[in-house]
């Protein structure tokens, strides 16, 4: 039994999504606030680097 492949070259999309550096949005500190529609969301970056996002 033999099996072939075909061999397609994928080149990944461009990413199309805004990109946005956590310390820009926090402006150097933790925490910023982010508003969606009428609630407001606290994104704060832990002391290990990782992000919360709460509301």
């Amino acid at each position: 039994m033999s099996f072939h492949s075909a061999k397609e070259t994928m080149e990944p999309a461009p990413n199309t999504l805004p990109t946005y550096n956590a310390d820009d949005l926090t402006k150097g500190g933790d925490q910023a606030q982010i508003v969606l529609g009428d609630q407001t969301y606290t994104l704060r970056i832990t002391r290990a680097g990782k992000l919360i996002l709460t509301k």
